[in-house]
């Protein structure tokens, strides 16, 4: 007799974050010190080449990131909030602040500042958003969401009571 082997799917205490489970989201967090480059300044520009990072991880998220992909605007070290909602104006080129060929950029344009700037703590506490990897992975500065951290944080930049479950 033949034994029909059946599968049954794995069960996992986490909800893995887009990132982690290797299929690009389309919805993305860039972190940035608004002393060195503002939500307004890049308001006031209209569109900016996003240079400079020298983080492996956060390369590979740039070179998954395409044209209309949208982007929360994390205001890092003053403020500590989420503040604005972009856009990928131009996918993943060659830096040309580096000497290394290896590291990419991408160009970023607003769409729209949120109607109020969501702190760290409360995406902290925010049961949705536990493996966020702002949390998670402090030190990341272009990270994938989901699509559920990234409407509840939009949600919350709404002014919207955001349902905790």
């Amino acid at each position: 007799m033949i034994k029909k082997k059946t599968t049954r799917p794995k069960k996992s205490g986490a909800k893995k974050n887009a990132s982690e489970k290797g299929k690009p989201s389309g919805l993305w967090m860039v972190k940035q010190e608004p002393e060195t480059y503002s939500w307004d300044d890049l308001v006031r520009d209209g569109r900016t080449d996003w240079t400079g990072v020298r983080n492996f991880q956060a390369r590979n998220n740039l070179r998954q990131m395409k044209v209309g992909d949208r982007v929360l605007f994390y205001h890092s070290g003053t403020g500590k909030c989420v503040v604005g909602l972009a856009e990928v104006a131009k996918p993943a080129y060659s830096d040309p602040t580096a000497d290394d060929p290896q590291w990419v950029a991408m160009d970023l344009k607003p769409v729209k500042r949120l109607n109020e700037p969501v702190p760290l703590a409360s995406i902290r506490y925010h049961p949705k958003l536990a493996n966020l990897p702002l949390i998670r992975q402090s030190q990341l500065s272009v990270m994938a969401l989901t699509k559920e951290e990234f409407e509840t944080i939009l949600g919350m930049g709404a002014g919207k009571k955001v349902r905790k479950r």
